[in-house]
């Protein structure tokens, strides 16, 4: 009898791990994001709002939201790009012109602009 009962609760049991496991598989594919790139983020975000306490909610909620659409290492070769666009050279418009560097951009300011509507 203690064997028949046993088999559900194995069940159920591998089936909580089974989510347990995938959630935090879930949660590690969104926090691909080192801490540091999330702090700046933050403070920048927080220097173009203000610097109040909510300010900190939403620049959080913000960069949380872009994490969880576009891959981190995406956003560093957006960021890059953005970085590199602001030089005054021909370098800097080759990639204020390039097609694999307007991509990348374009999808961090898709997943900027979910985020203000989310965050802000």
């Amino acid at each position: 009898m203690t064997c028949r009962r046993a088999g559900p609760i194995v069940a159920a049991a591998a089936i909580l791990f089974g989510q347990i496991f995938l959630g935090q598989a879930r949660a590690a594919d969104l926090n691909d994001y080192p801490t540091a790139a999330r702090a700046e983020y933050v403070f920048g975000c927080m220097k173009a709002n203000g610097e109040v306490r909510q300010a900190i909610e939403q620049c959080s909620c913000s960069i949380d939201v872009i994490a969880s659409i576009i891959p981190y290492d995406r956003y560093v070769t957006a960021e890059t790009v953005l970085s590199m666009s602001q030089v005054r050279s021909t370098l800097g418009s080759e990639f204020r012109s390039a097609e694999q560097a307007t991509s990348p951009v374009n999808d961090l300011r898709r997943a900027q602009a979910e985020a203000e509507v989310r965050c802000f």
